[in-house]
Protein backbone atom coordinates (compact mmCIF):
# COMPACT_ATOMS: atom_id res chain seq x y z
CA UNK A 1 0.00 0.00 0.00
CA UNK A 2 2.80 2.40 0.94
CA UNK A 3 4.73 1.60 -2.24
CA UNK A 4 1.58 2.15 -4.30
CA UNK A 5 1.20 5.54 -2.62
CA UNK A 6 4.74 6.45 -3.68
CA UNK A 7 4.08 5.46 -7.31
CA UNK A 8 0.84 7.43 -7.38
CA UNK A 9 2.53 10.48 -5.91
CA UNK A 10 4.65 11.05 -9.01
CA UNK A 11 1.49 11.34 -11.12
CA UNK A 12 0.02 13.77 -8.60
CA UNK A 13 3.20 15.86 -8.87
CA UNK A 14 3.18 15.92 -12.66
CA UNK A 15 -0.58 16.58 -12.63
CA UNK A 16 -0.01 19.63 -10.43
CA UNK A 17 2.69 20.83 -12.85
CA UNK A 18 0.21 20.35 -15.69
CA UNK A 19 -2.38 22.50 -13.85
CA UNK A 20 0.16 25.21 -13.08
CA UNK A 21 1.22 25.35 -16.72
CA UNK A 22 -2.43 25.58 -17.81
CA UNK A 23 -2.98 28.48 -15.38
CA UNK A 24 0.26 30.02 -16.64
CA UNK A 25 -0.96 30.08 -20.23
CA UNK A 26 -4.48 31.18 -19.36
CA UNK A 27 -2.87 34.18 -17.67
CA UNK A 28 -0.73 34.87 -20.76
CA UNK A 29 -3.54 34.40 -23.27
CA UNK A 30 -5.83 36.58 -21.18
CA UNK A 31 -4.13 39.70 -22.53
CA UNK A 32 -4.24 38.51 -26.16
CA UNK A 33 -7.98 37.80 -26.00
CA UNK A 34 -8.72 41.06 -24.20
CA UNK A 35 -6.42 43.03 -26.54
CA UNK A 36 -9.15 44.58 -28.75
CA UNK A 37 -11.09 45.70 -25.65
CA UNK A 38 -7.95 47.09 -23.99
CA UNK A 39 -6.94 48.93 -27.15
CA UNK A 40 -10.38 50.53 -27.38
CA UNK A 41 -10.53 51.57 -23.71
CA UNK A 42 -6.92 52.77 -23.35
CA UNK A 43 -6.59 54.18 -26.89
CA UNK A 44 -3.63 52.01 -27.95
CA UNK A 45 -2.62 51.48 -31.59
CA UNK A 46 -1.13 48.22 -32.97
CA UNK A 47 2.46 49.21 -32.17
CA UNK A 48 1.59 50.13 -28.58
CA UNK A 49 -0.39 46.91 -28.15
CA UNK A 50 2.56 44.96 -29.53
CA UNK A 51 4.76 46.56 -26.86
CA UNK A 52 2.27 45.61 -24.14
CA UNK A 53 2.13 42.03 -25.42
CA UNK A 54 5.94 41.82 -25.53
CA UNK A 55 6.56 43.45 -22.11
CA UNK A 56 6.00 40.16 -20.28
CA UNK A 57 8.62 38.42 -22.41
CA UNK A 58 11.43 40.84 -21.54
CA UNK A 59 11.48 39.98 -17.85
CA UNK A 60 10.36 36.40 -18.49
CA UNK A 61 13.31 35.82 -20.81
CA UNK A 62 16.02 37.66 -18.90
CA UNK A 63 15.02 36.15 -15.54
CA UNK A 64 15.22 32.59 -16.91
CA UNK A 65 18.91 32.08 -16.18
CA UNK A 66 18.87 33.35 -12.58
CA UNK A 67 15.61 31.45 -12.07
CA UNK A 68 17.23 28.18 -13.17
CA UNK A 69 20.13 28.72 -10.76
CA UNK A 70 17.66 29.61 -7.98
CA UNK A 71 15.60 26.43 -8.57
CA UNK A 72 18.65 24.18 -8.39
CA UNK A 73 19.60 25.84 -5.08
CA UNK A 74 16.22 25.92 -3.23
CA UNK A 75 14.28 23.08 -4.88
CA UNK A 76 10.95 23.00 -6.70
CA UNK A 77 8.72 23.14 -3.64
CA UNK A 78 9.88 26.66 -2.82
CA UNK A 79 10.45 27.84 -6.38
CA UNK A 80 7.01 26.90 -7.74
CA UNK A 81 5.03 28.12 -4.73
CA UNK A 82 6.85 31.46 -4.94
CA UNK A 83 6.62 31.72 -8.74
CA UNK A 84 2.92 30.91 -9.11
CA UNK A 85 1.96 33.12 -6.16
CA UNK A 86 4.00 36.03 -7.55
CA UNK A 87 2.69 35.88 -11.11
CA UNK A 88 -0.89 35.44 -9.92
CA UNK A 89 -0.75 38.66 -7.92
CA UNK A 90 0.44 40.59 -10.95
CA UNK A 91 -2.07 38.92 -13.22
CA UNK A 92 -4.75 40.39 -10.97
CA UNK A 93 -3.13 43.84 -10.95
CA UNK A 94 -3.23 43.92 -14.76
CA UNK A 95 -6.99 44.22 -14.42
CA UNK A 96 -6.51 47.38 -12.37
CA UNK A 97 -4.34 49.19 -14.95
CA UNK A 98 -5.72 52.43 -16.42
CA UNK A 99 -2.70 53.68 -18.36
CA UNK A 100 -0.19 52.32 -20.85
CA UNK A 101 2.56 52.60 -18.22
CA UNK A 102 0.62 50.67 -15.59
CA UNK A 103 -0.14 47.94 -18.10
CA UNK A 104 3.53 47.63 -19.07
CA UNK A 105 4.61 47.52 -15.40
CA UNK A 106 2.17 44.74 -14.52
CA UNK A 107 3.33 42.65 -17.47
CA UNK A 108 7.00 43.17 -16.54
CA UNK A 109 6.35 41.85 -13.03
CA UNK A 110 4.24 38.98 -14.34
CA UNK A 111 7.23 37.82 -16.38
CA UNK A 112 9.49 37.76 -13.33
CA UNK A 113 7.26 35.23 -11.59
CA UNK A 114 6.59 33.04 -14.61
CA UNK A 115 10.31 32.71 -15.41
CA UNK A 116 10.68 29.94 -12.80
CA UNK A 117 7.79 27.84 -14.12
CA UNK A 118 9.12 25.63 -16.94
CA UNK A 119 12.57 24.89 -15.42
CA UNK A 120 10.78 23.95 -12.18
CA UNK A 121 8.44 21.58 -14.03
CA UNK A 122 11.43 19.95 -15.76
CA UNK A 123 13.23 19.55 -12.44
CA UNK A 124 10.12 18.00 -10.83
CA UNK A 125 9.84 15.48 -13.69
CA UNK A 126 13.56 14.72 -13.37
CA UNK A 127 13.21 14.22 -9.62
CA UNK A 128 10.22 11.89 -9.75
CA UNK A 129 10.40 9.91 -13.02
CA UNK A 130 12.86 7.31 -14.34
CA UNK A 131 14.45 8.04 -17.69
CA UNK A 132 12.23 5.63 -19.66
CA UNK A 133 9.10 7.55 -18.56
CA UNK A 134 10.42 11.10 -18.63
CA UNK A 135 9.21 11.77 -22.15
CA UNK A 136 5.57 11.19 -21.30
CA UNK A 137 5.97 13.04 -17.97
CA UNK A 138 7.38 16.11 -19.72
CA UNK A 139 4.73 15.92 -22.42
CA UNK A 140 2.01 15.96 -19.74
CA UNK A 141 3.22 19.12 -18.01
CA UNK A 142 4.11 20.72 -21.35
CA UNK A 143 0.58 20.04 -22.65
CA UNK A 144 -0.73 22.24 -19.87
CA UNK A 145 0.25 25.20 -22.02
CA UNK A 146 -1.95 23.91 -24.84
CA UNK A 147 -4.84 23.15 -22.50
CA UNK A 148 -4.50 26.63 -21.02
CA UNK A 149 -4.44 28.19 -24.48
CA UNK A 150 -7.51 26.20 -25.55
CA UNK A 151 -9.49 26.84 -22.35
CA UNK A 152 -8.59 30.51 -22.31
CA UNK A 153 -10.52 31.23 -25.50
CA UNK A 154 -14.01 30.20 -24.31
CA UNK A 155 -13.30 30.89 -20.61
CA UNK A 156 -11.91 34.40 -20.98
CA UNK A 157 -14.38 35.28 -23.74
CA UNK A 158 -17.23 34.23 -21.41
CA UNK A 159 -15.88 36.20 -18.45
CA UNK A 160 -15.31 39.29 -20.58
CA UNK A 161 -18.82 39.10 -22.00
CA UNK A 162 -20.30 39.13 -18.47
CA UNK A 163 -18.01 41.29 -16.30
CA UNK A 164 -15.51 42.87 -18.71
CA UNK A 165 -11.82 42.39 -19.37
CA UNK A 166 -10.72 43.68 -15.97
CA UNK A 167 -12.63 40.99 -14.11
CA UNK A 168 -11.01 38.26 -16.21
CA UNK A 169 -7.55 39.16 -14.90
CA UNK A 170 -8.69 39.27 -11.27
CA UNK A 171 -10.43 35.87 -11.46
CA UNK A 172 -7.51 34.08 -13.13
CA UNK A 173 -5.09 35.63 -10.64
CA UNK A 174 -7.13 34.24 -7.73
CA UNK A 175 -7.02 30.73 -9.24
CA UNK A 176 -3.22 30.85 -9.33
CA UNK A 177 -2.92 31.90 -5.69
CA UNK A 178 -5.06 28.92 -4.67
CA UNK A 179 -2.78 26.56 -6.65
CA UNK A 180 0.34 27.94 -4.93
CA UNK A 181 -1.11 27.22 -1.50
CA UNK A 182 -1.99 23.63 -2.44
CA UNK A 183 1.50 23.00 -3.89
CA UNK A 184 3.24 24.29 -0.77
CA UNK A 185 1.42 21.85 1.48
CA UNK A 186 1.47 18.93 -0.96
CA UNK A 187 4.88 18.68 -2.64
CA UNK A 188 7.97 16.94 -1.26
CA UNK A 189 11.01 15.55 -3.07
CA UNK A 190 11.11 11.73 -3.36
CA UNK A 191 13.90 11.60 -0.76
CA UNK A 192 11.23 12.41 1.83
CA UNK A 193 9.55 9.10 0.96
CA UNK A 194 12.57 6.90 1.69
CA UNK A 195 10.89 5.45 4.79
CA UNK A 196 7.78 4.56 2.73
CA UNK A 197 9.32 3.03 -0.39
CA UNK A 198 13.11 2.77 0.05
CA UNK A 199 13.71 0.55 -2.99
CA UNK A 200 11.84 2.86 -5.39
CA UNK A 201 13.53 5.96 -4.00
CA UNK A 202 16.99 4.41 -4.11
CA UNK A 203 16.42 3.31 -7.72
CA UNK A 204 15.45 6.86 -8.71
CA UNK A 205 18.44 8.38 -6.92
CA UNK A 206 20.85 5.88 -8.43
CA UNK A 207 19.54 6.48 -11.96
CA UNK A 208 19.92 10.24 -11.73
CA UNK A 209 23.36 9.90 -10.15
CA UNK A 210 22.64 11.20 -6.67
CA UNK A 211 23.77 8.18 -4.70
CA UNK A 212 26.42 9.28 -2.23
CA UNK A 213 29.28 7.47 -3.95
CA UNK A 214 28.37 8.72 -7.41
CA UNK A 215 27.89 12.25 -6.13
CA UNK A 216 31.31 12.26 -4.50
CA UNK A 217 32.98 11.23 -7.77
CA UNK A 218 31.15 13.73 -10.00
CA UNK A 219 33.41 16.59 -11.18
CA UNK A 220 32.08 20.09 -10.79
CA UNK A 221 30.89 22.14 -13.76
CA UNK A 222 30.34 25.85 -13.24
CA UNK A 223 27.17 27.58 -14.40
CA UNK A 224 29.24 29.71 -16.77
CA UNK A 225 30.95 26.59 -18.10
CA UNK A 226 27.65 25.35 -19.54
CA UNK A 227 27.97 27.93 -22.33
CA UNK A 228 31.06 26.14 -23.63
CA UNK A 229 28.97 23.28 -24.99
CA UNK A 230 27.68 23.24 -28.57
CA UNK A 231 24.68 21.16 -27.49
CA UNK A 232 23.53 23.89 -25.10
CA UNK A 233 23.69 26.46 -27.91
CA UNK A 234 21.84 24.07 -30.21
CA UNK A 235 19.03 23.77 -27.66
CA UNK A 236 18.91 27.55 -27.29
CA UNK A 237 18.59 28.15 -31.03
CA UNK A 238 16.11 25.31 -31.45
CA UNK A 239 13.77 26.56 -28.72
CA UNK A 240 14.00 30.13 -30.02
CA UNK A 241 12.74 28.92 -33.40
CA UNK A 242 10.06 26.68 -31.88
CA UNK A 243 8.77 29.41 -29.56
CA UNK A 244 8.69 32.00 -32.34
CA UNK A 245 5.88 29.99 -33.93
CA UNK A 246 4.21 28.91 -30.68
CA UNK A 247 4.02 32.45 -29.32
CA UNK A 248 2.15 33.59 -32.39
CA UNK A 249 -0.68 31.32 -31.20
CA UNK A 250 -0.49 32.74 -27.67
CA UNK A 251 -0.28 36.43 -28.58
CA UNK A 252 -1.51 37.52 -32.03
CA UNK A 253 -3.57 34.47 -33.09
CA UNK A 254 -6.89 35.72 -31.59
CA UNK A 255 -6.41 39.12 -33.22
CA UNK A 256 -5.57 37.41 -36.54
CA UNK A 257 -8.83 35.42 -36.47
CA UNK A 258 -10.94 38.44 -35.55
CA UNK A 259 -9.29 41.08 -37.74
CA UNK A 260 -8.20 39.07 -40.81
CA UNK A 261 -10.69 36.19 -40.85
CA UNK A 262 -13.66 38.11 -39.41
CA UNK A 263 -14.27 35.90 -36.36
CA UNK A 264 -16.72 37.05 -33.71
CA UNK A 265 -15.93 36.65 -30.01
CA UNK A 266 -18.23 33.61 -29.98
CA UNK A 267 -16.51 31.99 -32.98
CA UNK A 268 -13.16 32.68 -31.35
CA UNK A 269 -14.25 30.59 -28.37
CA UNK A 270 -15.34 27.63 -30.53
CA UNK A 271 -13.57 27.23 -33.89
CA UNK A 272 -10.65 29.32 -32.65
CA UNK A 273 -9.71 26.77 -30.01
CA UNK A 274 -9.33 23.85 -32.47
CA UNK A 275 -5.56 24.28 -33.09
CA UNK A 276 -4.83 24.35 -29.36
CA UNK A 277 -7.08 21.32 -28.79
CA UNK A 278 -5.24 19.26 -31.41
CA UNK A 279 -1.91 20.37 -29.95
CA UNK A 280 -2.73 18.62 -26.65
CA UNK A 281 -2.63 15.02 -27.97
CA UNK A 282 0.17 16.12 -30.30
CA UNK A 283 2.38 16.81 -27.29
CA UNK A 284 1.42 13.56 -25.58
CA UNK A 285 2.20 11.65 -28.76
CA UNK A 286 5.62 13.30 -28.90
CA UNK A 287 6.47 12.18 -25.36
CA UNK A 288 5.07 8.68 -25.88
CA UNK A 289 6.89 8.23 -29.20
CA UNK A 290 10.31 9.18 -27.84
CA UNK A 291 9.86 6.94 -24.77
CA UNK A 292 8.65 4.09 -27.01
CA UNK A 293 11.73 4.37 -29.23
CA UNK A 294 13.98 4.44 -26.15
CA UNK A 295 12.34 1.36 -24.60
CA UNK A 296 12.66 -0.55 -27.87
CA UNK A 297 16.41 -0.32 -28.18
CA UNK A 298 17.07 3.02 -29.84
CA UNK A 299 19.53 5.42 -28.31
CA UNK A 300 18.33 8.55 -26.53
CA UNK A 301 19.84 10.54 -29.40
CA UNK A 302 17.69 8.78 -32.00
CA UNK A 303 14.58 8.72 -29.80
CA UNK A 304 14.59 12.39 -28.83
CA UNK A 305 15.99 13.89 -32.05
CA UNK A 306 13.54 12.01 -34.30
CA UNK A 307 10.66 13.75 -32.55
CA UNK A 308 12.36 17.13 -32.39
CA UNK A 309 13.45 17.30 -36.03
CA UNK A 310 10.30 15.71 -37.47
CA UNK A 311 7.98 17.90 -35.45
CA UNK A 312 9.80 21.10 -36.37
CA UNK A 313 9.83 20.33 -40.09
CA UNK A 314 6.10 19.56 -40.19
CA UNK A 315 5.25 22.68 -38.15
CA UNK A 316 6.65 24.90 -40.92
CA UNK A 317 3.25 24.58 -42.64
CA UNK A 318 2.22 27.62 -40.55
CA UNK A 319 3.64 29.74 -43.39
CA UNK A 320 0.95 28.41 -45.77
CA UNK A 321 -1.85 29.85 -43.61
CA UNK A 322 -1.26 33.29 -45.09
CA UNK A 323 -1.86 32.03 -48.64
CA UNK A 324 -5.12 30.07 -48.34
CA UNK A 325 -8.55 31.68 -48.64
CA UNK A 326 -10.68 28.87 -47.18
CA UNK A 327 -11.02 29.43 -43.43
CA UNK A 328 -11.35 25.71 -42.66
CA UNK A 329 -8.20 24.85 -44.59
CA UNK A 330 -6.45 27.71 -42.81
CA UNK A 331 -7.53 26.38 -39.40
CA UNK A 332 -6.44 22.87 -40.40
CA UNK A 333 -2.95 24.14 -41.27
CA UNK A 334 -2.75 26.06 -38.00
CA UNK A 335 -3.84 22.91 -36.13
CA UNK A 336 -1.21 20.70 -37.83
CA UNK A 337 1.47 23.29 -37.14
CA UNK A 338 0.54 23.72 -33.48
CA UNK A 339 0.30 19.95 -32.92
CA UNK A 340 3.72 19.45 -34.54
CA UNK A 341 5.26 22.17 -32.40
CA UNK A 342 3.86 20.42 -29.32
CA UNK A 343 5.14 17.05 -30.58
CA UNK A 344 8.64 18.51 -30.71
CA UNK A 345 8.29 20.78 -27.68
CA UNK A 346 7.60 18.02 -25.16
CA UNK A 347 11.02 16.55 -25.97
CA UNK A 348 12.97 19.76 -25.41
CA UNK A 349 12.40 19.43 -21.67
CA UNK A 350 13.36 15.74 -21.64
CA UNK A 351 16.76 16.52 -23.14
CA UNK A 352 17.51 19.05 -20.39
CA UNK A 353 17.64 16.26 -17.80
CA UNK A 354 19.49 13.84 -20.07
CA UNK A 355 22.39 16.13 -20.97
CA UNK A 356 22.84 17.69 -17.51
CA UNK A 357 26.33 16.75 -16.20
CA UNK A 358 24.93 16.62 -12.63
CA UNK A 359 21.44 16.81 -11.06
CA UNK A 360 22.36 20.29 -9.86
CA UNK A 361 22.45 21.53 -13.47
CA UNK A 362 19.00 20.41 -14.67
CA UNK A 363 17.08 23.61 -13.94
CA UNK A 364 20.11 25.74 -14.82
CA UNK A 365 20.28 24.29 -18.35
CA UNK A 366 16.50 24.58 -18.58
CA UNK A 367 16.69 28.25 -17.63
CA UNK A 368 19.46 28.95 -20.16
CA UNK A 369 17.51 27.22 -22.93
CA UNK A 370 14.26 28.93 -21.99
CA UNK A 371 15.98 32.32 -21.90
CA UNK A 372 16.82 31.98 -25.58
CA UNK A 373 13.44 30.45 -26.34
CA UNK A 374 11.59 33.36 -24.85
CA UNK A 375 13.57 36.00 -26.64
CA UNK A 376 11.30 34.76 -29.43
CA UNK A 377 8.31 36.07 -27.51
CA UNK A 378 9.80 39.55 -27.62
CA UNK A 379 10.52 39.31 -31.33
CA UNK A 380 7.23 37.80 -32.52
CA UNK A 381 5.03 40.21 -30.58
CA UNK A 382 6.90 43.40 -31.44
CA UNK A 383 7.79 42.31 -34.98
CA UNK A 384 4.17 41.42 -35.76
CA UNK A 385 2.89 44.72 -34.38
CA UNK A 386 5.36 46.67 -36.54
CA UNK A 387 4.59 44.57 -39.65
CA UNK A 388 0.84 45.13 -39.19
CA UNK A 389 1.43 48.88 -39.12
CA UNK A 390 3.79 48.85 -42.12
CA UNK A 391 1.66 46.52 -44.27
CA UNK A 392 -1.70 47.93 -43.17
CA UNK A 393 -2.84 44.83 -41.31
CA UNK A 394 -1.25 41.95 -43.27
CA UNK A 395 0.00 38.90 -41.33
CA UNK A 396 1.84 37.42 -44.35
CA UNK A 397 5.38 38.38 -43.29
CA UNK A 398 5.07 37.23 -39.63
CA UNK A 399 3.61 33.86 -40.68
CA UNK A 400 6.27 33.34 -43.37
CA UNK A 401 9.01 34.17 -40.85
CA UNK A 402 7.55 31.66 -38.37
CA UNK A 403 7.58 28.91 -41.02
CA UNK A 404 11.18 29.63 -42.02
CA UNK A 405 12.34 29.54 -38.42
CA UNK A 406 10.68 26.14 -37.91
CA UNK A 407 12.98 24.74 -40.60
CA UNK A 408 15.99 26.47 -39.02
CA UNK A 409 15.07 24.97 -35.64
CA UNK A 410 14.97 21.47 -37.15
CA UNK A 411 18.47 21.98 -38.55
CA UNK A 412 19.73 23.18 -35.15
CA UNK A 413 18.39 20.10 -33.36
CA UNK A 414 19.80 17.84 -36.08
CA UNK A 415 23.31 19.29 -36.46
CA UNK A 416 24.16 21.51 -33.47
CA UNK A 417 22.75 19.36 -30.68
CA UNK A 418 25.18 16.49 -30.16
CA UNK A 419 24.57 13.09 -28.64
CA UNK A 420 21.83 13.05 -26.01
CA UNK A 421 23.87 12.02 -22.99
CA UNK A 422 25.41 13.79 -19.96
CA UNK A 423 27.75 16.52 -21.13
CA UNK A 424 31.38 15.50 -20.80
CA UNK A 425 33.19 17.52 -18.16
CA UNK A 426 35.95 19.64 -19.65
CA UNK A 427 39.03 20.67 -17.77
CA UNK A 428 38.50 24.31 -18.75
CA UNK A 429 34.83 24.37 -17.82
CA UNK A 430 35.42 25.83 -14.38
CA UNK A 431 38.19 28.23 -15.23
Amino acid sequence: MMQSHFKNMRWVVIGMCFLANAINYIDRANLAIAAPHIQAELGLDAVAMGLVLSAFFWTYAFCQMPAGWFIDKVGVRVSLAFAVGWWSVFTATTGLAHTFGHMIGSRFLLGVGESAAMPSFAKAAYNWFPRRERGIACSIFDSGSRVGSALSLPLIALIISYIGWRGSFIITGAIGILWALVWWFLYRDPEKYRHIAPEQVDALLAERGTADAAQAETPRVSWKGLFRYRTVWGLMIGLFCLNFAIYFFITWFPSYLMETRGFSLKALGTLGMLPALLAIPGGWLGGFTSDYLLRHGHTATVARKTCLVGGMLLSSCIALCAFVDNIYLCLALFAVSYASLSFAGSNTWVIVGEIAPTPGHVASIGGIMNFAGNLAGIFITTFTGVMLTVTQGSFLIPLAAAGALCVLGALSYLFLVGRVEPLAVRESADR
